[in-house]
């Protein structure tokens, strides 16, 4: 019969005395062995936090029997570990974990990470260290290890092993193959081997290592996921990086675009870089502090890395035809381009979105992929997930100029092929054709092909239907995720100025926020019965239980309504961007049009000022 443990705190001070525990039998090794006779299969020590530990700050070994140290680096010089460190307010203690307070020190961090995971809020039935025990001693007995194979969400994955000896190698595979056994929900997880080898590193006993990725593993934090379990979990948050990548280094996003066929394809990789990709020495820095703020600090480092990256990039781009092979081989040679301090550095410098808007952007990706067919048992994707342009045909752009075009769209819609929607040159210059033609679709792509060769456009997030909702008036609607570009004579994209510069807006305060009125909702937000089959993953805020839109403006304190005018539509033409200017605006005969700069884009002329159109067409996505 198999005992189950609930995991808990356990005793501050760390005394064997105050949290006994079984001491393994003779020529057993320590952590597989059985447990003291009439000890409880469920485990509670109530205790209370105290202010001061006992924290070794020395920076002398202090790791486990399961390090090679002939191999290990060098702790950073003596640490600065406050005595007090876990009694301070979680603001500070991310503090010091930023500026590497206990990187002087193994035997610091030895103590620290399973006290730090231990205030990890995770599910209340989580298997813990006598759990392990008891299954790693009904898996493997007498039998060597190596007879069980690992557990097949681990299947193309990675397994590093850093400075492990060969002890700890094998102490890496039980407990990897423990969490298979334990944790059968998992389908796929790249990260879970890396961090399963850095805490052992710093762990005296295999059971505690695997309490400690278990509560990592079994973790409800709202918003703060640590660990994807399943492909399309994993997809989501590799086409999340994209779109964050895509809007904080722009110039990094413009170089892999020009040089890899696939942009998904190399983001799909992103993870790589920091685990197993980074040294140890850098990958426990980023451990320090993932393990106090969750997912969204990978992303941080993982940008932090693509900036840097195009730093060192020679001025002509990367020189291979592989980027991914030279982005992977950047990240090995990481210490002779920056240090792990300034990386970190800038890693934290980069102004991200909230957790929340992080959380609703990856719920979006998500729920693209299931349209895509991607399930959540799913191992691997049964078919290719980019879009194949070379079958692509228009008049306005090539088929190179329409693949970077898609290169900047959010990642959940580029997995969608192009599908023509209208086109002057089929459709007629006509606004109601335009409109008709354009209902029930979002979002759109707008190209526009004026007489003297230019080409410019917008992705436009939101139904032209929108705009009916604002009665005679001509409201403006959509999502910060709208941007306008040009293609011609120059390629260049112009998001919305919130994004460009986050400094002007904050997070509205949860006790702020209220469902906005009809009337509002015409001007700030998107809204749509998300059941039309013609929607593609931009989640809706009407309806309890349903998410609310990516960016939506009703999300932030923004400094005046001008900085949210993102598409507007009437009989007499449309506008995209507005404030100060008019990004685009077309008349109602779709063959003139202006172009300015506008508060909401922050963007030049996109053109000519003053333009004649000679091909107008308009593409929106092919779900099925």
């Amino acid at each position: 019969m198999l005992q189950l443990g609930l995991s808990v705190p356990r005793c501050p001070g760390g005394a064997a005395a105050a949290c006994p525990m079984a001491e393994p039998g003779t020529g057993e090794e320590p952590g597989t062995g059985p447990e003291a006779p009439g000890s409880s299969p469920v485990t509670i020590v109530v205790t209370s936090e105290a202010d001061t530990w006992d924290i070794d700050t020395s920076p002398g070994r202090g790791c486990g029997p399961f390090v090679d140290w002939a191999q290990m680096p060098e702790a950073q010089g003596p640490a600065r570990i406050p005595r007090d460190v876990l009694g301070r307010p979680p603001k500070e203690l991310k503090r010091l974990a930023r500026e590497g307070c206990w990187a002087g020190s193994h035997a610091g961090r030895a103590r620290l990470y399973p006290r730090l995971i231990q205030r990890v809020s995770c599910r209340l039935v989580t298997p813990d260290a006598l759990v392990y025990r008891d299954v790693a001693g009904r898996l493997f007995g007498q039998r060597s290890v190596s007879s069980h194979p690992l557990p097949e969400f681990l299947e193309g994955c990675p397994v590093p092993t850093y400075c492990l000896s060969p002890r700890g190698v094998t102490a890496l595979r039980k407990i990897l193959i423990c969490v298979g056994a334990l944790f059968p929900d998992i389908t796929h997880s790249p990260l879970l081997p890396a961090l399963a080898a850095l805490l052992l590193h710093y762990s005296e006993d295999e059971a505690r290592c695997f309490e400690s990725l278990s509560r990592l593993i079994a973790s409800n934090a709202p918003h703060a996921a640590y660990i994807d379990q399943s492909f399309l979990a994993h997809q989501a948050s590799c086409m999340t990086f994209g779109d964050l990548a895509s809007k904080h280094c722009p110039a990094a996003h413009k170089l892999i675009a020009g040089a890899a066929d696939n942009v998904l394809e190399v983001y799909s990789e992103w993870l790589s870089w920091l685990f197993p990709g980074l040294p140890l020495a850098y990958a426990v820095r980023v451990l320090d502090v993932f393990l106090l703020e969750g997912q969204k600090v990978l992303y941080r480092i993982g940008l932090a890395l693509l900036k840097q990256f195009r730093l060192s990039a020679a001025p002509a781009g990367p020189q291979g035809s592989d980027v991914k092979a030279e982005l992977q081989a950047f990240v090995r040679n990481i210490a002779q381009h920056v240090s792990v301090d300034k990386l970190l550095e800038r890693a934290f410098g980069i102004r991200l979105f909230s957790r929340k808007e992080i959380w609703l952007l990856h719920m979006a990706n998500r729920k693209a992929l299931v349209e895509r067919g991607i399930t959540v048992v799913q191992r691997r994707p049964s078919f290719h997930l980019a879009v194949d342009m070379q079958k692509f045909s228009s008049s306005t752009v090539t088929a190179q100029e329409m693949r970077l075009v898609w290169s900047w769209l959010p990642e959940r819609f580029s997995l969608f092929p192009p599908l023509l929607l209208f086109s002057t040159s089929q459709d007629g210059c006509s606004l109601q054709r335009f409109y008709t033609c354009c209902e029930g679709y979002e979002p759109t792509v707008l190209l526009i092909k004026t007489t003297e060769g230019e080409v410019c456009g917008a992705f436009l997030s939101s139904d032209w239907a929108e705009r009916k909702k604002s009665g005679a008036t001509s409201g403006f609607f959509g999502t910060g995720e709208c941007f306008v570009f040009t293609v011609r004579p120059e390629a260049e994209r112009y998001e919305w100025v919130l994004i460009q510069r986050p400094e002007l807006a904050k997070a509205v305060p949860r006790s702020r926020r209220r469902s906005p009125s009809p009337a509002a909702e015409s001007l700030l937000g998107s809204s749509r019965d998300s059941c039309s089959p013609q929607h593609l993953a931009v989640p809706s805020a009407q309806g309890r239980g349903r998410l609310s839109p990516f960016l939506a403006t009703r999300h932030f304190l923004l400094p005046s309504k001008t900085a949210s005018m993102f598409m507007s539509g009437s009989r007499d033409g449309i506008v995209i961007g507005g404030g100060g200017g008019q990004a685009l605006s077309l008349d109602a005969s779709l063959l003139r049009g202006h172009t300015e700069r506008c508060e909401t884009f922050d963007n030049p002329p996109l053109c000519r000022e003053n333009f004649q159109v000679q091909l107008l067409e308009v593409w929106g996505f092919q779900s099925a």
